[in-house]
């Protein structure tokens, strides 16, 4: 699996990793670049080192797949509103993914 496949298929759990540092809920605005710096952290926590330059190519990959569905919207050249909600069952589902790895 590549890595933009597999933030779109994990991105309640990547968008929870990415809220205890940036403030993400529905109706926010996400920077491009705080998502290229996220996408690298997320991996570095899974020990896949990643470069920028790579973080960077990902990071347009997944946002291009996500205004695509609709779930964040251009509001800028490099910012978007959330238009989805991580819900009060993050933690449920969380879990569920960890616990099924």
């Amino acid at each position: 699996m590549n890595y933009t496949q597999e933030l779109l298929t994990n991105k309640i759990i990547f968008f929870t990793f990415m809220k205890e540092k940036y403030k993400v809920f529905e109706n926010s605005n996400i920077f491009f670049r705080d998502l290229q710096y996220a996408i690298k952290s997320y991996y570095e926590k899974k020990e896949q080192k990643i470069s920028y330059a790579v973080a960077e190519k990902i990071a347009f990959e997944f946002v291009k797949s996500l205004e695509n569905e609709g779930q964040l919207k251009k509001i800028a050249p490099n910012a978007w509103k959330v238009n989805f909600s991580l819900g009060s069952n993050v933690k449920e589902v969380v879990e569920e993914k960890t616990q099924q790895n």
